[in-house]
């Protein structure tokens, strides 16, 4: 998934340059977010930047995290939540202290306060209001997937152009026509846009979300929009994640090839 900085007047966003002090992806740097404090009070203690990489490592803790509470963990440790994320330990710490939690040595970290850490972090504390526009196949899926409301992400607008839809409740939530996106999002105070239309729609649906005060786009189409500089936009293109797998599935092929092939006892044969 490819995050989309926000464009004045469609002109082309600027560009970064690589300074030797950024050699990778941990260390380009988001907006700044605030670190929270040990004893997982609300006080903005101090502002850090975390990097765009360890943003999207910090969901994927919670995610596990909040299944282990769910089993009745009370504490983890690095070891056991680097294993359960499928990172280092090492770079889990890193991502960590930009919450300002350390864990305790022999105990770990208590999962409530680490839940309640990462939530404050990524925005979570509140509920963000989903609009989605195109109830196609894709469209309809979102519309019904149960799993939004409770991560605080409920499905408040629905929206299409066929007339044989407008009207008609998806997942509990009638569909709109695309012509009332502005007032709808405005009026439902909607935060969040998906959009799930025909390549051509993407940029017109996009340019009506933005006018009804949607700050952030989660893009299935596979076009590059322009937005404003304020609003956010993360772009998730199915194709080119399978063209990366086949590069994979690809690259295996052609080292087991060069290997030669193994005999029944696993030994590689060679000519």
């Amino acid at each position: 998934m490819v995050a989309q900085r926000g464009r004045h007047n469609g002109a082309a966003a600027h560009k970064r340059t690589r300074s030797p002090g950024v050699p990778d992806a941990d260390n380009a740097p988001t907006a700044e977010l605030p670190a929270v404090a040990e004893n997982g009070s609300d006080q903005q203690v101090r502002a850090r930047s975390i990097p765009e990489a360890a943003v999207a490592r910090l969901a994927v803790y919670l995610r596990v995290l909040s299944a282990m509470a769910e089993q009745g963990a009370t504490t983890v440790s690095s070891e056991e939540l680097s294993n359960s994320a499928g990172v280092n330990s090492a770079k889990l710490r890193k991502d960590l202290s930009y919450l300002g939690s350390y864990g305790t040595r022999g105990v770990g970290y208590e999962v409530q306060v680490l839940v309640g850490q990462i939530e404050r972090t990524l925005g979570l504390t509140r509920q963000h209001r989903v609009a989605v526009v195109g109830i196609g196949n894709l469209g309809h899926a979102l519309a019904n997937y149960g799993g939004f409301p409770g991560r605080g992400f409920p499905v408040e607008a629905l929206f299409d152009i066929d007339p044989d839809l407008i009207g008609v409740p998806v997942g509990g939530v009638p569909v709109s026509h695309l012509d009332d996106i502005r007032q709808v999002c405005a009026e439902r105070q909607i935060s969040i846009g998906v959009i799930a239309t025909p390549p051509a729609a993407a940029q017109t649906v996009c340019d009506r979300l933005v006018a009804g005060g949607v700050q952030c786009i989660l893009n299935f189409a596979p076009v590059v929009l322009q937005v404003p500089e304020h609003v956010e936009v993360r772009k998730v293109d199915l194709a080119v994640e399978l063209q990366i797998l086949s590069f994979h599935v690809a690259r295996r092929a052609d080292a087991e090839a060069a290997e030669g092939p193994v005999s029944g006892n696993g030994a590689v044969m060679r000519s």
